[in-house]
């Protein structure tokens, strides 16, 4: 039964039941089954409803999560939906694909003494799909319908939530996409086990039915320069994310069997939403049967080794120059990948592809982890004399993503960008050195979190409106931080 919130929790912590990884390597589903109402009750009474509440703190969006955590213990899910919704536009997506270890669950007051974490984002999930089932999630109709219209550029996390918080206020959005589905990343590059695409079409559907306009497969620079754009809409929302694969750090052969990250991911996922796909079709971009390597220790190689595994990889290793404590991606994702069957090689980085006209082996050397660097990191140094191989029909680079060269795509070389390739904004208007573009997510941030997208999308929706309504006015905007994260 629930616990009595505001005293020491006397109830275990409890997942939803996970299906087996023997299972789940044959299938794409999403391997958490959902809470039973009472076992959801149960596991959010173990909040302790903290005076300072970490989880919130470490959450970018700063959601209420103890508010809704004590909401759903009471079986008040409609005003638990209600709450969590008001700080983050797809509470459901962040529920499965946030790495809560690292963030509020990490952060958690009863995990730090041992008692192991409230379950937040599986109780997110929950609470938000009973919303969706229940018919809660509506479309939604601005009090007020304005002239002002705004062009955003890009339909990812970071474009969709800016286009829902400016249509609530009544603008006329578009949204302009060089892909034929909206979701971006969310689409094309995580994989259905962890995020089933049914979840991003259902919310794409209510910003339709809630007036905000699509034009896909438009590409800016192509259909339309930047310039072009600006002289439709009142403001322009760069928000394009980052797709630009990072290279190895090793000379690679011109031969077949090495890929970026997103080519693979982008078609396993076509390939399940039922596309023509020749390049999986045809084997090229398909892991049956062969032997991978995908190199790189993010969630992004998380996704593709754990992919390779369920379109029936004769084996799946995944190197990694660092060990299993200090790998970026998220500790439950790695244990997931183990579950299912994925070697790490750890404390490994390649030395060279070997081949003739395709991959045969991936030649790899031991590392041992030296003093740290500037960012507190522990160098990785090779050991001289250690080198081994492993037979690789395919390599996969995970190494991370850049931008793309955005003011020559666009036709825009004076849009300023940093000296990594991201756009460059003013820190308090999210406004590039254009006037009424502004820029968001990761093509300002660098390469991060779905998360994250969402809260630099519903800041840079809050500073367009402030810009919107002072060129109305003729005035100067006046940007107030706290208002703006409030807002």
């Amino acid at each position: 039964m629930p616990n009595d919130m505001l005293t020491f929790t006397h109830i275990n912590r409890e997942m939803p039941e996970k299906r087996d990884g023997t299972e789940r390597r044959s299938d794409f589903h999403e391997i958490y089954a959902e809470y039973i109402d009472a076992k959801a009750q149960e596991q959010a009474s173990r909040c302790s409803q903290c005076g300072i509440p970490f989880c919130q703190v470490h959450c970018p969006l700063q959601n209420n999560i103890p508010d809704w955590l004590m909401l759903a213990a009471k079986g008040r899910l409609e005003e638990a939906y209600a709450i969590s919704t008001a700080t983050n536009n797809m509470p459901e997506i962040c529920g499965r694909i946030c790495p809560q270890d690292r963030l509020c669950e990490g952060n958690c007051t009863i995990e730090q003494s041992g008692h192991g974490t409230v379950t937040i984002g599986a109780v997110e999930k929950y609470i938000t799909d009973t919303a969706w089932e229940k018919g809660w999630v509506k479309p939604f109709a601005p009090a007020v319908e304005l002239e002002a219209s705004i062009g955003i550029i890009g339909a990812g996390p970071a474009g969709l939530a800016a286009a829902e918080e400016l249509r609530k206020l009544g603008y006329q959005v578009h949204i302009y996409d060089r892909y034929d589905r909206v979701g971006g990343l969310l689409i094309y590059g995580i994989p259905n086990f962890k995020l089933e695409k049914d979840v991003v079409e259902r919310r794409t559907k209510r910003l339709i039915d809630s007036g905000v306009i699509f034009h896909l497969n438009f590409e800016v620079g192509r259909d339309a320069s930047l310039e072009d754009l600006c002289a439709k809409h009142q403001a322009v929302l760069i928000a394009t994310g980052v797709y630009k694969a990072r290279d190895l750090s090793i000379p690679e052969p011109v031969i077949d069997g090495i890929y970026p990250a997103m080519d693979y991911l982008t078609a396993s996922n076509r390939n399940g939403l039922g596309d023509a796909v020749p390049d999986f079709d045809n084997g090229k971009l398909n892991a049956k049967d062969k032997n991978v390597v995908v190199v790189g220790g993010g969630d992004t190689a998380m996704d593709c080794v754990r992919t390779a595994i369920r379109q029936g990889a004769a084996s799946v290793k995944c190197l990694y120059r660092r060990d299993k404590e200090n790998m970026p991606g998220s500790v439950r994702e790695v244990e997931n990948a183990e579950e299912e069957g994925v070697e790490f090689v750890w404390l490994s980085g390649p030395k060279a592809i070997l081949g003739d006209t395709r991959v045969t082996k991936v030649k790899a050397i031991r590392m041992r982890l030296g003093m740290p660097d500037s960012s507190g990191r522990r160098v990785p140094e090779e050991i001289g004399g250690s080198e081994f191989s492993l037979d690789a029909d395919i390599v996969i680079k995970a190494l991370g993503f850049d931008p793309e060269d955005v003011p020559t795509l666009f036709g825009a070389d004076e849009l300023a960008v940093s000296r990594w390739g991201t756009i460059r904004t003013d820190f308090q208007t999210s406004m590039t050195n254009l006037d009424g573009v502004f820029a968001a997510g990761d093509i300002v941030r660098g390469a991060s979190l779905v998360v994250w997208s969402i809260r630099d999308g519903r800041d840079s929706a809050a500073a367009i409106d402030l810009y919107v309504k002072a060129q109305k006015s003729n005035a100067e905007p006046v940007v107030n931080l706290q208002a703006v994260a409030a807002s």
